[in-house]
């Protein structure tokens, strides 16, 4: 894996509030307005404003687009390109089984998106895993993932974590969970909004890398604060603004906030340089193959489809 993953801590009350705003893709999800409590935000609730009635227009609406990037071939796409910067490979389903300690404050980091024991995501797949598989080789890690989150510590997970997240792997369902935390927790938010302000195919990948990569936070350096401080520069297309010129604003915002991070290899910014910047400046709005891009200096290219 490249030590270049979720930067920022996930706090569970951020995560929580979160996926219970955007739901897993269920028709019956309403739009909640309440953000955590605890959490001294940087960005308001995107979607606090309004009435119930209003929401459930606003869902309905979201509703009756087209996929974009929710489309199976796009979706594809989108992990693979997200793959090429978090495991320098297009080949995202050969990451079931990945795990390793990246020395970048997150604890251990595993998965297909890099699911982080300090981070609250591994805790909520493993949690929703050993609810429907309770025999699994992590259930009895629980304990511990509780106790470590929020921090680096292997306190309770060494020496046997790595091998039993390598079991759970084998287990077909285990990779299901994987492929549905990953959306519930990030896909399927970033999507959501995405449409929410008027975003092209491209700019729902944007978003979603920027919520694989930050995490859903809603301070200045989550997800939600880097939307904040965007849409303080330029308008969304659906405020009537120019959408190139908003992503820009979105992707110098989310520049900044990576190149302030501690380690050099933190601050490797080619996700943004040589891969979206460069589908933006091409007008490429649709994600349409064959693209071809950079990171960490390697090319990749995926075909016409």
């Amino acid at each position: 894996m490249k030590p270049v993953t979720r930067l920022f801590l996930i706090g569970a009350p951020i995560v929580v509030v979160v996926s219970v705003i955007f739901g897993g893709g269920d028709d019956s999800a309403v739009l909640a307005d309440n953000p955590p409590e605890n959490t001294a935000s940087a960005a308001p609730n995107p979607l606090a404003s309004g009435s119930d009635g209003e929401k459930k227009k606003l869902e309905e609406r979201i509703r009756k687009m087209p996929p974009g990037l929710a489309a199976p071939g796009k979706k594809e796409m989108a992990a693979q390109i997200v793959a090429s910067a978090e495991n320098s490979t297009l080949d995202w389903r050969d990451q079931y089984d990945a795990i390793e300690d990246l020395d970048d404050g997150n604890g251990y980091t595993a998965g297909i998106i890099g699911f982080c024991s300090g981070t609250n995501d591994m805790l909520q797949l493993v949690e929703a895993y050993t609810e429907h598989h309770p025999d699994n080789p992590l259930a009895s890690y629980l304990p511990a993932l509780r106790e470590v989150d929020g921090t680096d510590s292997h306190d309770g997970l060494d020496p046997g974590f790595t091998q039993a997240w390598a079991a759970a792997a084998e287990d077909p369902a285990f990779r299901e969970a994987q492929d549905s935390t990953r959306d519930q927790l990030y896909f399927d938010p970033a999507v959501r909004l995405a449409k929410m302000d008027g975003l092209s195919t491209l700019g729902q990948f944007i978003y979603y890398d920027a919520m694989v990569l930050h995490g859903p936070g809603l301070e200045a350096g989550g997800f939600y604060g880097i939307r904040h401080a965007a849409m303080k520069e330029a308008k969304t297309a659906a405020e009537g603004g120019s959408e190139k010129e908003y992503l820009n604003a979105f992707l110098d915002e989310s520049r900044h906030v990576i190149r302030t991070k501690v380690t050099e290899t933190q601050r490797d910014t080619s996700r943004i340089d040589t891969a979206q910047r460069v589908f933006l400046k091409d007008g490429n709005m649709d994600l349409a193959s064959p693209l071809r891009w950079k990171m960490y200096g390697e090319t990749f290219q995926l075909p016409a489809s």
